[in-house]
């Protein structure tokens, strides 16, 4: 039996994500992130951002795209916070420091202590290489958290019927929480912790959604891996280097067998016992 590799290879080279671009996929992700909808996720996720922000310091911190225009780094005790907006559009928004691609971080290696990615991974075509340039950009020991829609929750129903018309976010590649440590193990990192947040349908009605609060103060306890999102921080190995001498070569004993000198102990051991 003959098999046609190539059309194999074809079939197997299917894209991360079906949305398509990420430049537009993330303009989409914005939008969404002004429904009502949008709008009661990200409070949660900022009142998370805002308790695990406040818990690791440094020097330098990198959020990577802004979802929303309310400050999800206002609680960190890092000394310098900087944002970087994308795609990269004219003119620079008053928000942002910079602007770049989370695949080409315009930063130099080793300067950051803690990275925010919110949402970045489900939409990128290539998330290997946006955490290869987390992991090169951190200093050692320094954290990462990510924000990751989570594909074990009631909104799987909806990417179902929603996420083959390229509709966001439904079109991302959502990431199970076995994939993400896995990839954060091959790169160094040590995952702290795992919280996952929104027990809610994705329901746009602003009523029923507040009477579905109670969903969220029970899930977190009831069905704690069923929520939307999930919050991953991870710690970056601090790799300690042990220095190889040189392998000195050990001169060989010579022992004196000239009368007058005092022999070995051993020596005079071995020979008593052949005597006995």
């Amino acid at each position: 039996m003959k098999i046609n590799w190539k059309k194999r290879k074809k079939r197997q080279a299917k894209p991360f994500n079906r949305c398509g671009d990420m430049i537009e996929a993330w303009d989409q992700l914005k939008l969404w992130y002004q429904t009502r909808l949008g709008v009661t996720l990200a409070e949660q996720e900022q009142a998370l951002l805002a308790e695990t922000l406040s818990n690791l310091f440094g020097y330098q911190l990198l959020q990577v795209g802004r979802l929303c225009d309310e400050d999800w780094l206002a609680s960190s005790r890092v000394s310098q916070c900087n944002v970087m907006d994308f795609p990269p559009k004219e003119p620079l928004t008053k928000t942002a420091s910079f602007q770049g691609l989370p695949e080409h971080l315009p930063i130099q290696t080793a300067c950051m202590d803690v990275i925010v990615l919110p949402h970045v991974l489900e939409f990128s075509l290539h998330p290997h290489a946006v955490l290869r340039e987390v992991e090169r950009v951190l200093i050692p020991e320094g954290h990462v958290a990510m924000l990751l829609f989570n594909p074990f929750s009631l909104w799987s129903l909806w990417r179902l019927g929603l996420g083959w018309r390229q509709k966001v976010p439904w079109c991302g590649r959502f990431l199970s929480t076995t994939r993400v440590k896995d990839w954060l193990a091959l790169l160094g990192f040590d995952v702290v912790s795992i919280q996952n947040y929104f027990y809610r349908p994705p329901l746009q009605q602003s009523a029923i959604m507040q009477r579905l609060q109670l969903m969220d103060r029970v899930g977190g306890r009831v069905w704690p891996i069923l929520g939307a999102s999930k919050l991953v921080v991870a710690k970056k190995r601090l790799v300690t280097v042990t220095p190889i001498g040189p392998r000195w070569s050990r001169p060989k004993a010579r022992i004196s067998t000239q009368p007058g000198l005092v022999e070995p102990f051993q020596r005079k051991q071995n020979e008593s016992t052949r005597n006995d």
